[in-house]
Formats: structure tokens, sequence, C-alpha cells
């Protein structure tokens, strides 16, 4: 039987729990790096104590940004209505890049760790997987008869292209302004799913998907 002194203990780890979660998220929004010691500050609570409820930064980080991205299907909203894959995946491109900058100190830490820790490569979220998938989520139709080994290499071709890694590699080592990078990424991303439908032959033509 669960006493009140036991409920109590239960519900004010819960309070605890959420105000460390809380307090990462208000660091990642602003885009300042995030640190635990930093995280542990703002929720008012010692760096052991975020130790205890988070066993590293990497897990933190995950779970504290899973609240801030949309699904894929919301961010993929504007084109909801088209099956013109390349004009997708432009749009889903542009969106996980931009929530990169926007929440980059977030991204950068989470990068770090797995990095240097590749056990915790798990932790990390994929968002990239999710939204390129809702992208070309026309190729699973029946009537486009697409090749699925091609379709398969677009993917893992694409991984590589919409994610945080190269657009850091764009503004922090090509020195291009974040406008620029964005816009070559979504370039290349556009241009990798043109020609992979250009190379797989379809039984029709999608309405919309015209060039």
């Amino acid at each position: 039987m669960t006493t009140e002194d036991e409920t109590g203990r239960a519900n004010q780890k819960k309070r605890t729990r959420m105000a460390i979660i809380q307090a990462g998220r208000e660091i990642i929004r602003s885009g300042a790096p995030v640190t635990m010691p930093d995280v542990a500050r703002a929720a008012l609570v010692s760096e052991a104590t975020a130790y205890r409820y988070f066993p590293d930064l990497a897990t933190l980080v995950n779970e504290a940004l899973a609240g801030l991205w949309l699904s894929p299907a919301e961010a993929l909203g504007p084109v909801a209505g088209s099956t013109d894959p390349v004009e997708r995946i432009a749009v889903a491109c542009e969106f996980l890049l931009r929530g990169v900058l926007a929440y980059q100190g977030a991204v950068r830490a989470m990068i770090a760790a797995t990095i240097t820790r590749p056990e915790l490569a798990a932790t990390r979220p994929g968002f990239r997987f999710g939204l390129i998938d809702e992208a070309l989520a026309p190729l699973s139709n029946p009537h486009m008869a697409a090749n699925p080994a091609r379709i398969a290499q677009l993917r893992n071709d694409l991984v590589a292209v919409v994610s945080a890694e190269a657009l850091f590699v764009l503004t922090d080592l090509a020195g291009l302004a974040p406008e620029e990078a964005i816009a070559s990424l979504v370039r290349t991303a556009t241009t990798l799913t043109q020609s992979a439908l250009t190379a797989t032959p379809v039984a029709a033509t999608p309405r919309g998907f015209d060039h």
C-alpha cells in the first residue's frame, strides 16, 4: 500500500525531472550552448541532482528536443496536398535546417557527445529520417511502380544532405552564410531526388509532378 509520504516523494521527483527538462528546453530555444551545469542552475537543482535524473547530456537534450519539434506530417503541412517528392523534400530539408540553426547549441552538444561516445548515438533524435520518409511518402504509392532499391538508395543519399552535419560543414568550414548553406543543401537534396525519379520508371505521372 502506498503511503502519503511515498506519494509525495514520487510527485516531487516528477516535478524535479520536469523542471530539468523545461530548463533544458528554455536554453535550447535561446540557441545558446547547452551544458549540464547551465541546465542545473536554470532548474534550481545541483548538477549532481541533474545527473541522477539524466545520466548524460545527450539523454537530456534528446528528451528536451522531443517537445520542440513538429511531427513530420506537421512540418510538411505546406505541401500536404502535393504528390511531388521533389517539392516535398525541399520543404523537409529547409524545415530541418532552420530548426538546426534555431537550436544549434543543443544540436552541436548532441553531435559532440555522440562523436566522443559512439555508444550514445542511439540517443540522437533522428528527426531527419522521419522527415525524409514523410517527404518521399508518395513513392510508396503502388501506381508509381518505383524501383524499391533505387528509392532506398535515395533515402540513404538524402540522410547525408538533410542533416545538421552537412549544414555545419558549409557554415563552419566552407564559410557560407546560413542562408547560403540552406539554399545549397536544399538544391542538392532536390537534385538527388529529381535524378532518382528520372532514372526510375514509373507507371503514371502523379498530378502536379511535371518537371
